[in-house]
């Protein structure tokens, strides 16, 4: 999941990125709204042509095992585009 955070007066807006361990994508898109909360304020409108909150693909079992990821659980990618979690 890719979560668009407005900037504030230090830095400029960010796309933050996280890995969901949720098979329901509306379950990981809320649950990646909430890590990124803890960052700043989640975006409401597109920006640049990037939507606030836009699911970049989605991992098959054997990828979470290989990568760590359980069920449930949420791994936050920081915000440079996550290559490893998208290549397989």
């Amino acid at each position: 999941m890719g979560v668009l955070v407005d900037g504030s007066r230090e830095r400029e807006a960010s796309r933050q990125f996280y890995a969901i361990g949720h098979a329901d994508r509306a379950k990981a898109e809320w649950t990646a709204v909430d890590w990124a909360q803890k960052v700043g304020n989640v975006a409401v409108s597109p920006r640049e042509g990037m939507e606030p909150v836009q699911t970049l693909g989605s991992l098959n079992a054997p990828l979470m095992t290989k990568l760590g990821l359980r069920v449930g659980e949420v791994r936050e990618l920081g915000v440079n585009w996550p290559r490893r979690w998208l290549a397989e």
